[in-house]
């Protein structure tokens, strides 16, 4: 039956009316009369009379036209939510965020709407994260380490860091950010002789000249670095050796240090290695997230002086200096410190090799780096 221009606004009128006081029924009753009523509103409609499915039909007839239609897709996932499709709704509730910030200017209805949704995928998560942690605990045992890392990663507690070195990268080695202690067996023995190697550095910072320089220095012959802590003596370094050289003013100073570093695996490269000093961080430094130059090394830590409130993030974790326990990690990988407490903080920090890289994988390593360091000189 064809309708008359006035019967159509009599229902427009009947809909609009039933839709204000959330009449859903009579709203559904006079939008089904109308030609071309707008899926949507239909949609809301059947919604707002307790009616999911022919609801959701509706909503499926906008979505076919209008794939990436906000509103659409919003009510879509409520309607999957109800239905108890959590997967569904955790898609179209995603696609309709990833929608909704390409709107140039949002309304304030759009804006609460995807406001609610964000806390909606929240709510998701957690259950989901609640859900699965359960099933493993109902295994009877606690998950390895690297199950619970990569637990925390997909429910998205930690994020995914790579070795990323700035200068060189080798293929085909494991992302790890800490390496533990007890996998050296040299370690034991350095730590043994920690209080010998602080009465150096006590003997060192005595001294009213003291011998530090700021860590990050700008390089005579070359641009300017863009790096915040150019020439910041709040993070400063004491060398014993420097690029590949001894120094020997500070190795008479230090003599047992000296000795003690060559328990380690430490590479011998012409201009560059080894590398060992002592680095000092003063009350309230916080030094920015970067990332080393090579992969082919880890660096070494073993703290002579470590108030509480000394931290290092390294990827995903974070571990406090401890007077005396050696940390060793991956610096090709995104790391960061504080010194959060009211003392300076100083540690012996020297590289050694990955243990993964092999003998003749190191020979050839070492005769790359030497050409590369005389070829720059």
């Amino acid at each position: 039956m064809t309708l008359t221009p006035n019967q159509v606004q009599t229902l427009t009128d009947e809909a609009r009316a039933a839709l204000s006081r959330r009449d859903g029924k009579a709203a559904v009753a006079a939008l089904e009369q109308l030609p071309d009523t707008p899926p949507l509103t239909l949609a809301q409609a059947h919604l707002m009379a307790g009616n999911r499915e022919a609801g959701e039909l509706a909503i499926d007839r906008l979505l076919e036209r209008e794939p990436r239609h906000v509103w659409g897709l919003i009510i879509k996932g409520d309607c999957r939510m109800q239905a108890g499709d959590s997967r569904g709704a955790n898609a179209f509730f995603r696609a309709a965020l990833d929608a909704g910030a390409k709107v140039a200017q949002p309304g304030p209805d759009l804006r609460t709407a995807l406001g609610r949704v964000q806390e909606r995928l929240a709510g998701l998560a957690a259950r989901f994260e609640e859900d699965l942690r359960g099933t493993l605990e109902g295994m009877g045992e606690a998950p390895s380490p690297r199950i619970a890392d990569a637990l925390d990663i997909l429910t998205g507690r930690k994020q995914i860091y790579m070795q990323q070195p700035q200068s060189f990268y080798f293929p085909g080695l494991p992302q790890i950010q800490f390496y533990e202690r007890e996998s050296f067996d040299w370690i034991p023995e350095m730590e043994a002789r920690t209080e010998a190697l602080r009465a150096e550095l006590l003997g060192v910072l005595d001294d009213a000249d003291g011998g530090f320089r700021p860590y990050v220095e700008s390089e005579p012959g070359r641009p300017a670095k863009l790096n915040a802590m150019v020439g910041d003596a709040r993070w400063s370094a004491y060398y014993l050796w420097e690029n590949g050289a001894l120094v020997a003013e500070h190795a008479e100073r230090c003599p047992q240090t000296v000795a003690t570093l060559e328990l380690a695996p430490i590479p011998v490269i012409a201009r560059r290695s080894p590398m060992a000093l002592f680095s000092q961080m003063q009350p309230g430094m916080h030094i920015l997230p970067h990332s080393g130059f090579f992969n082919t090394r880890l660096i070494c830590h073993l703290p002579l002086i470590a108030p509480e409130g000394c931290e290092l993030r390294v990827g995903n974790e974070t571990r406090p200096w401890r007077q005396g326990e050696m940390l060793v990690f991956d610096d090709s990988i995104e790391h960061e410190a504080w010194n959060r407490s009211n003392s300076t903080r100083v540690v012996l920090l020297f590289e050694i090799w990955r243990p993964e890289i092999r003998e003749a994988e190191r020979d050839m390593l070492t005769r790359m780096f030497t050409y590369i360091a005389a070829y720059e000189s």
